[in-house]
């Protein structure tokens, strides 16, 4: 009886044995497969001292996991659904947000995340208003045939100065407006913000049938890529004459090399706007003419310029003067049948991903904060494109997307 019980327990024991060596394993193995890869795996022994911390290891995976879910989300909305080629994204958390954006990016998103969808009545309304108010189409280009030798011309940032048309300045004036007795289908206005970074909009702003750049900007060594090349007028500062070119005072070659890729363009300066800008624009004209170059340069008419002014203001514009680009942006809106404007975006996060983002495509030069009210400006624009006036475009580019003359290039969105 005595053998009985004992082999019955010696059983028994094998039995428990074998079961708390199944468990040992199944414990192991459930282990590993949850270890992170490079994770130090923790000794058995050790783990034994957090027994009944499995409930609680589950619910924080459980949280932490949901947690990721609902970022990787919200990392989505910000985010472009197809991102241009070649474009590194930046994690949201790496930005630092400019002060005080994120309520405008997120009113931005809000109105444009709306279909956008050009107001014939509205349009045609805006752009009669501003043809009679400017008369840009006539009047914002001197010519020989709006002001004649002997004429005062009165600098539109200096009131209180004048300018006596000589012959030979009289001869630095095209004959007649350079723009054609007709209104352009589409116009693209390239403003140079930081937003046109790595934007792939290159092609679909070439596509335009008329462009118009500020400021003499870099299109080549990778930028045509998201700028394109395309260039019928550009504009340029006198102070970037200055800066970059010695004031023309001396060698005028790289002046004249950085020409070349604007092609049998439009150079349009503002001559009249202040004293010292005269002299310099002047040397300009005589500069392309000696070296033969098939750039055309000419100049705002300051009376232009001031009824522009005052048409903003009466809009709730309040500046110092009027930016490069809301200027020819202006322009386009009389010359122009559709108007769409790219680089426009003043501050320095994107709206879609909220990375951080330079001044400009080329360089991080800051703005001139106390001379141009540039987010005034951009509010401004962005109500006439959800008016459905102009296009305000915030968005990268994507190969096949339709081009600004309303044909696709391919696999398109419609």
């Amino acid at each position: 009886m005595r053998g009985k019980f004992l082999k019955t327990r010696f059983c028994l024991g094998i039995v428990i044995m074998g079961l708390l060596s199944i468990l040992s394993w199944y414990l192991s193995d459930n282990n590993k497969n949850h270890t992170a890869t490079g994770r130090q795996e923790v000794p058995q022994q050790a783990a034994e001292r957090y027994f009944g911390c499995r409930e609680i290891i589950d619910k924080v995976n459980r949280s932490y996991a949901q947690t990721l879910e609902k970022k990787e989300d919200k990392s989505k909305i910000f985010s472009k659904n197809q991102t241009a080629p070649g474009r590194q994204e930046v994690p949201q958390q790496a930005a630092e947000l400019c002060s005080g954006c994120r309520e405008i990016i997120d009113k931005v998103n809000r109105l444009y995340a709306q279909t956008w969808e050009k107001k014939e009545g509205k349009s045609k309304k805006f752009r009669s208003e501003l043809r009679s108010k400017c008369q840009g189409f006539e009047k914002a280009i001197i010519t020989q045939a709006n002001t004649v030798v002997g004429s005062k011309i009165v600098y539109d940032g200096e009131r209180k100065s004048s300018v006596q048309v000589t012959p030979e300045m009289f001869n630095t004036f095209p004959k007649e407006r350079p723009f054609p007795n007709k209104t352009y289908k589409t116009c693209a206005v390239v403003g140079n913000g930081g937003i046109l970074s790595d934007s792939g909009c290159g092609k679909m702003i070439d596509s335009a049938q008329f462009v118009i750049r500020c400021n003499m900007p870099p299109l080549n060594n990778g930028y045509q890529d998201h700028v394109g090349v395309k260039t019928d007028l550009v504009t340029a500062n006198p102070s970037i004459l200055v800066a970059k070119y010695g004031a023309l005072m001396e060698k005028r070659c790289p002046f004249i090399e950085s020409l070349r890729s604007y092609g049998n363009s439009l150079l349009l300066l503002p001559t009249f706007s202040y004293r010292r800008n005269t002299p310099v624009s002047l040397r300009a004209f005589y500069s392309i003419e000696d070296f033969g170059s098939p750039t055309r340069a000419i100049s705002f008419n300051p009376q232009y310029l001031q009824k522009l002014d005052v048409f903003w203001r009466s809009k709730g514009l309040r500046a110092v003067r009027l930016s490069s680009g809301l200027m020819v942006a202006s322009l386009a809106l009389e010359l122009c049948s559709n108007v769409h404007l790219f680089g426009f975006w003043p501050f320095s996060n994107h709206p879609h991903g909220l990375r951080t983002l330079k001044n400009h495509y080329y360089d991080d030069i800051p703005p001139k904060k106390k001379f141009h009210a540039m987010p005034v400006e951009f509010e401004l624009l962005l109500k006439l494109h959800t008016e459905g006036v102009l296009r305000l475009h915030l968005d990268d580019c994507v190969p096949g997307e339709v081009n600004l003359m309303g044909s696709t290039g391919g696999d398109g969105r419609p």
